[in-house]
């Protein structure tokens, strides 16, 4: 059964400097309690959303922050809704509650899988003027982890690793400025490459192995720098970047995918039909990552949200 829970409270915004001082002193308490319930949960993680002050906190567990965008819980909740009554608030509050504590579960899982945060339960701290809130979330059982793990069948753990780092990094980020998408089509690498032809000469061709290869981190910025460009990237199982710029020759009848995806997520999820290998992709208009196998939707992360080291 999943581990979760929730230890809550509220307090108002703080308008004096008495109240203001007040208010940190119930913060560090907060903090000190989840972090004792961290150690002896033996958790692997902690995971900071909200303004949190964590310097005079010792632990020995890896602390992370939330970016700014996945720090709101419940703000300015009791103003906006304040004479609507409190079943409206109550209705709010529990909507926006579920809606972050999913938010802090694809960053556990993103963390998780992209090998920053180890197996185990991670401790959650969410807070924003009105609420705070820890939360504890077992990895075994999310979703997300669960389904990334599929891939891992067909292609190793390092490269599905790598791989969704870059993708989310031209997610998020996009490049040097301008939104961009692309797709990464990972393993069968000669079913792949005999279903589809060069847009462009190939960058790749007659690179060493070490310059060609996506685990080395030296090389991902030229990849993102070639995911502007039309066409897939070829990958075999270890990593090896064997294309780019390749347009996929399949027939897209029979592929189902939601609608408003364009050319490039049918052409990815239909090699996965035909072929054995993972398709990764990035929407440009969106910034989601998706992953596509035996020719279906694996999983949707919409503008997935990375923490940093605290």
């Amino acid at each position: 059964m999943e581990q979760k829970g929730i230890i809550g409270g509220f307090y108002s915004e703080p308008e004096a400097a008495g109240e203001k001082e007040n208010c940190v002193e119930k913060n560090q308490i907060f903090i000190q309690t989840a972090v004792k319930l961290a150690e002896e949960l033996g958790s692997s993680a902690i995971i900071l959303a909200g303004d949190f002050c964590f310097e005079d906190v010792n632990t020995n567990i890896p602390v992370y922050h939330a970016f700014s965008d996945q720090k709101e819980l419940i703000d300015h909740l009791i103003y906006s809704y304040g004479g609507k009554g409190i079943r409206d608030f109550t209705d709010k509050m529990i909507n926006q509650s579920y809606r972050k504590l999913e938010d802090f579960e694809n960053i556990a899982a993103i963390e998780h899988v992209l090998g920053n945060i180890s197996d185990g339960t991670v401790v959650g701290i969410i807070g924003s003027i009105d609420s705070c809130a820890i939360v504890v979330h077992d990895l075994k059982e999310n979703e997300m982890v669960k389904k990334i793990r599929e891939c891992e069948e067909r292609v190793s753990s390092e490269v599905v690793r790598a791989v969704l780092t870059i993708c989310f990094d031209v997610a998020t980020k996009g490049r040097e400025g301008k939104k961009v998408g692309t797709a990464l089509i990972v393993g069968d690498v000669d079913e792949v490459m005999q279903r589809s032809h060069p847009l462009i000469i190939n960058p790749y061709l007659g690179q060493t192995p070490e310059d060609s290869n996506i685990l080395e981190e030296h090389n991902w910025e030229s990849v993102k720098e070639l995911a502007q460009l039309d066409g897939v990237f070829v990958i075999s199982e270890e990593g090896r970047i064997h294309a780019a710029g390749r347009y996929l020759d399949v027939d897209a009848r029979g592929i189902n995918i939601d609608k408003g995806l364009g050319g490039r997520h049918v052409s990815a999820a239909a090699i996965t039909r035909d072929t054995v290998a993972v398709a990764f992709t990035v929407s440009e208009s969106g910034g989601v990552v998706r992953i596509y196998i035996d020719g279906k939707e694996l999983i949707c992360i919409d503008k997935p949200q990375r923490c940093i080291p605290a």
